[in-house]
């Protein structure tokens, strides 16, 4: 039964991943793919997929301050594209113009140092990317 709602971060680097609960009131940092290593990170998102038991993902947009797409916003936008194609789920963009922030000031306040804050930080963008679309959500 599929009731989990995936929340990603896509980085040049590393894609963050969080998984809410099956109620989908809570995100929960998961996981974080370094795409260096891991070819086929499709392949590793699907399997995440099945073993979790998603129904949904949603992917963090990165607008800049205008709300215009950079770059980067085309390559989450055909990251997203591939997603569909791929694994057939319903993907849902969220602006994730802050969750980087809030993520830096979450790891801040637990004292976390800045050499290990790389993995924690794409994690936790992802539950904050995550956890403003399950508190936005009117499915819950």
């Amino acid at each position: 039964n599929f009731h989990r709602i995936l929340g990603i971060d896509f980085g040049d680097r590393r894609i963050g991943i969080a998984v809410s609960d099956p109620l989908k009131i809570m995100a929960t940092p998961h996981t974080v793919i370094d795409r260096k290593k891991t070819a086929n990170y499709f392949k590793e998102i699907q399997a995440l997929v099945k073993q979790l038991g998603v129904e949904k993902i949603v992917v963090g947009l990165p607008l800049n301050m205008k709300g215009v797409d950079s770059p980067q916003t085309l390559k989450v936008r055909d990251f997203i594209t591939q997603l569909e194609n791929q694994l057939n789920i319903d993907v849902v963009p969220v602006d994730e113009r802050l969750s980087t922030k809030t993520a830096r000031s979450i790891l801040h306040q637990k004292g976390v140092k800045s050499m290990h804050q790389k993995k924690s930080i794409d994690q936790i963008a992802a539950a904050v990317i995550l956890q403003e679309y399950l508190d936005s959500s009117s499915l819950n």
